[in-house]
């Protein structure tokens, strides 16, 4: 067999050196503030105990999809968990992806025309970024949460007098930062502009709004966006996604999404906890309103403990401390670890040089003590 490429070496030897080469860890013990896991559905007997039993009633005893939903996966339990999701997010039709990624890249690379342009935030995440790329459409990266800069670039291409549609991509709650863009200047600017606005809620499914249904439904905005990508890995704690939107983008995505029309479905079981994570977001909201209040809470002490200047401004369930240096983070995420928190670090290349940071997740299930506790250590650990 030959050696491995040189070139493939030359790429692991630089990530080596800068600190920054990726592991596959185990799952650490200790206070979970590194998860997606915002509600503790993940962890819910109740949840998985119910998926089962849905299974049992509808007399499904098979493990696997079988194919493709274009061809023998297509089960049952598909068109009830599409149904309870257009319902819940007031939409008119919702078509579910095996993942976020797939649903990103399956959208952005297909729904966008030759002729078309894609202005999207310089933050979006990788999955969106990919789908772009795959796009045959120009596209255009404007200012993190810049209103100006958006309309800078909606101006200059408004301007053209060509027959083409605009798509403005950006996300609800941003994964990295935990922050949200200027909704309402984004609706104006969408609709003074005649764009179309395409907004990624995988961050506040489950966090925001009363039921947790998303930022935008809170803001009874979601009839202004033209799609929105829900996942199904964070607040709902199973897996999945899907776009939110109207029948006929449902339609063409079925004909054209090439991440859906070529990959097995979902098994029966993972399609089954989605509906139950649904009924659950209904019936709990003592979840929901723990979780805000955790949020709360960890702002105020951060504030009280004048950490407020290390962080990035988040009114979600993600909060990021900005520690630049991959060393110097990784080496305050394993003092924090050590102590019993599971924080994680995280490096450049995955943010920008310098912006490397601790996300610090937050979770219904995480207690005041917990918070302070966690924060006073980054004190001592900081400063």
């Amino acid at each position: 067999m030959k050696s491995f490429p040189k070139a493939l070496q030359s790429k692991l030897d630089q990530r080596l050196s800068n600190q920054s080469l990726r592991s596959l860890p185990l799952s650490r013990k200790g206070v979970d503030f590194a998860s997606n896991d915002y509600l503790g559905f993940a962890q819910s007997e109740l949840i998985f105990n119910q998926a089962h039993q849905l299974l049992i009633d509808a007399n499904i005893k098979v493990n696997g999809a079988t194919g493709s939903r274009l061809l023998s996966g297509n089960h049952s339990l598909y068109l009830q968990a599409e149904a309870v999701m257009a319902q819940f997010h007031l939409s008119e039709a919702a078509l579910i992806f095996n993942s976020g990624y797939d649903a990103n890249v399956g959208f952005f690379s297909s729904v966008p025309q030759r002729q078309d342009i894609i202005l999207f935030d310089e933050l979006c995440h990788a999955s969106i970024r990919d789908g772009i790329q795959m796009s045959k459409a120009k596209s255009y990266k404007y200012i993190h949460n810049d209103s100006e800069d958006l309309e800078r670039l909606l101006q200059k291409f408004q301007s053209e007098g060509e027959e083409f549609e605009i798509y403005i991509a950006t996300e609800s709650v941003f994964s990295m930062d935990g922050d949200t863009p200027e909704i309402e200047n984004l609706i104006a600017l969408s609709q003074q502009y005649s764009a179309r606005l395409v907004v990624d809620e995988a961050h506040a499914l489950g966090v925001f709004g009363p039921q947790g249904q998303g930022l935008f439904q809170e803001l009874n905005q979601h009839d202004k966006v033209f799609a929105r990508i829900i996942t199904f890995g964070k607040g709902l704690g199973c897996h999945g996604a899907a776009v939110l939107g109207s029948q006929l983008l449902k339609d063409y995505l079925v004909n054209f999404a090439r991440s859906f029309i070529y990959t097995t479905g979902l098994s029966p079981h993972s399609v089954a906890t989605i509906i139950v994570a649904y009924q659950q977001l209904e019936m709990q909201s003592t979840a929901i309103e723990q979780l805000r209040h955790n949020i709360q809470y960890f702002n105020q002490q951060k504030n009280l403990l004048s950490l407020k200047p290390l962080f990035v401004r988040s009114i979600s369930a993600i909060q990021s401390a900005i520690i630049p240096g991959n060393e110097k983070v990784k080496a305050c995420a394993l003092a924090l670890q050590e102590k019993g928190f599971d924080v994680k670090p995280i490096l450049s290349p995955t943010v920008p040089e310098g912006q490397e940071r601790l996300r610090i997740c937050i979770h219904s299930y995480n207690s005041e003590a917990e918070i302070a506790s966690l924060l006073e250590l980054l004190t001592a650990f900081v400063f």
